[in-house]
């Protein structure tokens, strides 16, 4: 609809796993790297061990299958591969694929139900014809995090196949960070010793985000300046989170909001409507709430926080060898002759609240935004504000006397603090 208004041949952020619109960043080609020494640095050509498992993660959206498909296309020759792309199967189900994605027929011999020795004896088989004729064997999972217990024990005995020089089936599980998890459970500890190489793919970051786009644009086929300026872009990063996949949808819905009002830039406003449509207002207003300025505000309270705490713990050793019965029933001075306010549901849920803030530069994310948000509607609850999770004045001013703060003076009433 749009492509014609931005002079492209094609839509450029579609969401499709086209290898042709792979941008290979410099984890991307880390990943690719590791996958391709995997099959090639362990293999038959290259006179090593071969088999185990080559380990690809990261989150949702980041590129695996993309970089996946343009593995795939650069296979080396000689080379079978099984490509299994929907794991939710049984032992059974998953030897029985595996069979078809490498043309073996296993022969039912005198049973009419094929059993896993059935398919086994079939991939044994195949395996060292293969390796007969020089070539190898590489079996893919993509979504790995959806396999069970039992069939990645099942994946593990599988490896077991092997002549004396070297293993027969070299394994490449890709999926989504539960899989690290999933590898760290003690009856997949087998397992997890022999993954011979492992990555985990991370978002873009802001530099890589721009050129991602303008690589993606590029290909399509623009040419000249970019529909995006740089607020745009720096916005699409931080309501992307550096995500490939997000920025696609965001790109193209902020594309074809500007085709539909007649414009041929992209401004921060249409890339905000545009994160309505596609994630939610929700996610909108969670990516937008903390301002540079409130975030340096919480910073200043989480230091006061943090000043207090190591006073706080100065007072404790220092009291620590009084015995329970000599212990004062008043609160103790500072150095400055105030009273430490003692600990309670509110300071804890201020200080939460000014802490998590306390780093204006961490990469912001709904997570970490909506996190911070319900701890401040906490603090509110409990001091009887409409629980918004907007850092309005009253809420700080609540905040600065849980804290112990002094509250600001209100502003001189001599001349020369009137404007003119």
């Amino acid at each position: 609809m749009y492509t014609q208004n931005f002079n492209l041949t094609q839509d450029p952020f579609s969401i499709a796993p086209d290898p042709r619109f792979l941008f290979m960043s410099e984890r991307h080609r880390e990943a690719l790297a590791h996958l391709l020494f995997g099959v090639a640095g362990n293999g038959h050509a290259a006179g090593g061990s071969g088999g185990g498992f080559v380990l690809l993660t990261g989150d949702i959206g980041t590129g695996k299958t993309t970089i996946c498909r343009c593995f795939l296309e650069q296979i080396p020759a000689g080379c079978h591969v099984a490509y299994i792309f929907n794991p939710k199967l049984s032992v059974l189900e998953l030897l029985q694929s595996i069979c078809e994605e490498f043309h073996i027929n296993a022969a039912l011999g005198n049973s009419q139900t094929p059993t896993a020795k059935t398919y086994i004896d079939a991939l044994n088989a195949f395996l060292l014809q293969s390796h007969a004729g020089g070539q190898s064997c590489v079996l893919i999972i993509d979504e790995a995090q959806n396999l069970a217990a039992d069939v990645l024990e099942q994946l593990r005995l599988l490896t077991n196949l092997e002549t004396n020089e070297r293993k027969l089936l070299q394994i490449v599980l890709i999926g989504q960070p539960e899989l690290r998890t999933l590898l760290t459970r003690p009856e997949l500890e087998q397992l997890a010793q022999r993954v011979t190489a492992r990555f985990h793919l991370d978002a873009l970051s802001a530099e890589e985000t721009t050129q991602y786009i303008t690589h993606r644009l590029g290909v399509a086929g623009h040419n000249g300046s970019l529909p995006f300026g740089p607020k745009a872009l720096a916005r699409i990063h931080q309501l992307a989170h550096g995500v490939p996949r997000r920025i696609n949808l965001l790109c193209g819905r902020a594309l074809l909001g500007a085709w539909a009002t007649g414009h041929q830039r992209v401004d921060p406003a249409v890339v905000d409507k545009a994160a309505t449509e596609v994630f939610g207002a929700d996610e909108l207003r969670a990516s937008s709430w903390l301002t540079p300025r409130t975030a340096a505000v919480l910073g200043g309270l989480a230091l006061v926080v943090a000043l207090a705490g190591v006073g706080f713990a100065m007072w404790f050793k220092a009291a620590s060898p009084v015995t329970a019965s000599a212990a004062p029933a008043t609160p103790q001075q500072s150095a400055q002759g105030k009273a430490a306010p003692a600990p309670n549901a509110a300071t804890s849920t201020a200080a939460a609240a000014a802490a998590a803030a306390a780093n204006p530069t961490a990469p912001t994310t709904p997570v970490a935004n909506l996190d911070l948000k319900a701890r401040v509607q906490a603090f509110q609850r409990a001091q009887g504000l409409v629980p918004d999770g907007v850092l309005g004045p009253l809420t700080f001013m609540q905040m600065e006397r849980a804290l112990g703060m002094t509250p600001p003076s209100p502003p001189s009433s001599s001349p020369t603090s009137v404007p003119k």
